[in-house]
């Protein structure tokens, strides 16, 4: 939840994703005005493409969103240089990062980046790369461990700024099978959780593509927690997941959040906290990133459902 922030500090999201101060800023402003028990970055899955050239389309109160292919080949691939960390807004994300992990003391502050097969779906175009996987598996495997690569550096430079963790975006493994998502999606993502990954870091796998067909791919990426869109049955994701491993979700962001009235918050949430009250390894959340222009009262509603909830039971 970073985009109301950005409405509390009066700016806009063009200003957010492109200014570390000002998305900061926004971050620092939610976390005194809700009760959230961690804070996050904002989910911007187009920072990493447009590191490695990718065209990027902004505007002044949307998120930004990729234009067109940048390569299309192997040839194009092999040609594709693995960017460095200076590269577009990626300096900004990580001094917004800096300056929320020196500020935020009280809670959890992770930061957000796309996954590995999401980013090669941005860079190849997503349509053209799912066909790709099966027609020319050299061209993605090549693009996949160039996405990982970089992923690897931009997550240990993350770390470095002193937060407590990353959300890993990975939605486009969500249109896969569970043993595609394993493959082109849990065995990338696992190179940079072995490689970054203790107990003062932990990396969150979120996959909104996920209906519950891919859980088990998730789980094998070895992420300390997953994170589930609303498209998922959360009683059977979390029956599928070891009683140890976190699993967060999955309000509808727009439809219930956006959307809803605060009564209609309150509902959803009594009713999903309800249905997962067995299970000690859930923890609530939005769905997915929380869009431009929440009504706040919807957002106090989802507070106050969990603090009465909690207070009913005890």
């Amino acid at each position: 939840m970073t985009h109301p922030g950005i409405e509390l500090v009066g700016s806009t999201v063009l200003k957010a994703v492109t200014d570390g101060q000002v998305h900061a800023d926004a971050i620092c402003a939610l976390s005194e005005r809700f009760p959230a028990d961690a804070v996050t970055a904002i989910m911007d899955l187009t920072v990493e493409a447009e590191a490695f050239g990718a065209e990027i389309r902004f505007s002044e109160d949307e998120i930004p969103n990729v234009l067109g292919r940048l390569v299309t080949d192997y040839d194009s691939v092999a040609a594709l240089e693995v960017p460095s960390l200076d590269k577009g807004r990626v300096p900004e994300y990580l001094k917004a990062n800096a300056l929320v992990a020196s500020r935020i003391q009280d809670k959890p502050v992770y930061a957000g980046c796309i996954g590995p097969f999401s980013l090669a779906g941005r860079l190849y175009d997503l349509s053209e790369f799912m066909m790709a996987l099966y027609m020319e598996p050299e061209t993605t495997e090549l693009l996949l461990e160039k996405c990982t690569a970089f992923l690897l550096s931009y997550v240990r430079a993350m770390k470095e700024t002193g937060v407590d963790g990353v959300i890993m975006a990975e939605p486009a493994a969500g249109l896969v099978s569970n043993d595609d998502s394993y493959a082109y999606s849990s065995v990338y993502v696992k190179q940079i959780v072995d490689a970054l990954q203790d107990d003062s870091f932990k990396i969150i796998l979120h996959n909104c593509g996920n209906t519950g067909h891919c859980t088990d791919a998730m789980i094998r990426s070895g992420a300390s927690a997953i994170h589930c869109g609303n498209r998922a049955d959360m009683v059977e994701v979390l029956e599928a997941c070891p009683a140890d491993l976190p699993v967060m979700g999955n309000i509808d962001p727009v439809g219930v959040i956006r959307q809803g009235t605060p009564e209609q918050v309150k509902a959803a949430v009594r009713e999903l906290l309800d249905k997962t009250s067995a299970y000690d390894n859930f923890i609530l959340s939005s769905g997915c990133d929380v869009p431009p222009h929440v009504p706040f009262q919807n957002i106090t509603a989802f507070y106050e459902a969990v603090r009465e909830y909690n207070e009913g039971r005890e």
